[in-house]
């Protein structure tokens, strides 16, 4: 039995329990937040499955995107609000724990590569336009999207099969609001190492990599839209990428300061606010990113409110 509570135990999650004063403040602000974001991509789920003029592979990427967010926030805002809502800090069981840091993981590593195709997927309507048919035809944009899926599912079962057979004290204190895998994984009383390893090597492929090809595409289509003649013709191009660029911009600009940064330049405070923000904050930022600078969701948005209006 005594093993049994040291290789299993509750982790305990400290939260924001250092900023009482704030805690009902900030129980409000991310309730609104993730009402927000649940909306905002609910609707840009709906919108992009509904109306014909959305069925383009571009936003195809951007349904999955936006439940990826979906299910993202609400695998870590619940619980959160609940430990606000708390006076005191709440432990987390160690297959609960387990469970959230796996979705967590598949769900971001899903994102990375669902951001890169749609780069790819940018790359191929303005730099391939004669081949773009050929190349994002629906089945490749699947199998991009299935993939996306699949790293996702196959890095977490490694990371986290790393990770929980660590093992662990009798009841670690993890100061932090989620099961992150760094706050987590320093929790380990031996044989980090392995872990460490594979972290960084998850960081490298999968924030990296992605983030050079998606700079890779990028830097072609700038090529391309610099060549084009009509001053017109670059900024329709540049509209179309500018919504992609915003969120690639936030999404790995955040995970590369977490993921990235020397642990000696780290402090607690400092892995909670940027944690927060791109687990609460990014996805709510996502819809409203490509809704106020996409001319056709705007459009399409406005003509289905109008049915709805106008409809008996």
């Amino acid at each position: 039995m005594a093993k049994e509570n040291q290789t299993r135990p509750e982790f305990l999650l400290l939260g924001f329990s250092d900023l009482r004063p704030l805690q009902r403040p900030l129980f409000w602000l991310v309730l609104l937040v993730y009402l927000t974001t649940l909306l905002g991509n609910s609707v840009i789920v709906l919108l992009t499955k509904a109306c014909p003029a959305l069925h383009s592979p571009m936003y195809f990427f951007l349904r999955h995107l936006s439940l990826v967010e979906i299910l993202y926030t609400t695998d870590i805002v619940p619980r959160t609000l609940a430990d606000l809502a708390s006076r005191q800090p709440r432990p987390i069981s160690f297959q609960g724990c387990a469970a959230q840091m796996y979705v967590f993981i598949v769900l971001g590593i899903s994102e990375c590569c669902l951001l890169t195709a749609m780069a790819y997927d940018r790359y191929a309507a303005i730099c391939r336009p004669l081949h773009y048919s050929a190349l994002m035809n629906w089945r490749a944009c699947a199998a991009m999207v299935g993939t996306s899926w699949l790293m996702g599912v196959l890095t977490a079962t490694t990371h986290s099969s790393l990770i929980f057979t660590l093992p662990f004290p009798a009841r670690p204190v993890v100061p932090h609001f989620l099961c992150d895998i760094l706050p987590v994984l320093r929790q380990a009383s031996a044989g980090k190492r392995r872990s460490e390893i594979s972290v960084m090597t998850a960081t490298v492929v999968f924030i990296m990599i992605p983030f050079s090809l998606i700079v890779t595409s990028y830097a072609r289509i700038l090529g391309a839209i610099l060549a084009m003649a009509s001053t017109q013709s670059r900024r329709k191009v540049f509209s179309t990428c500018s919504s992609h660029l915003l969120v690639v911009g936030l999404f790995f600009g955040t995970a590369s300061i977490t993921y990235i940064r020397p642990r000696a330049g780290s402090s607690v405070t400092t892995d909670r606010i940027l944690s927060l923000f791109y687990t609460v904050v990014t996805p709510m930022l996502n819809p409203i990113i490509y809704t106020l600078r996409n001319k056709e969701v705007t459009e399409a948005l406005r003509n289905t409110m109008k049915k709805q209006v106008s409809s008996p």
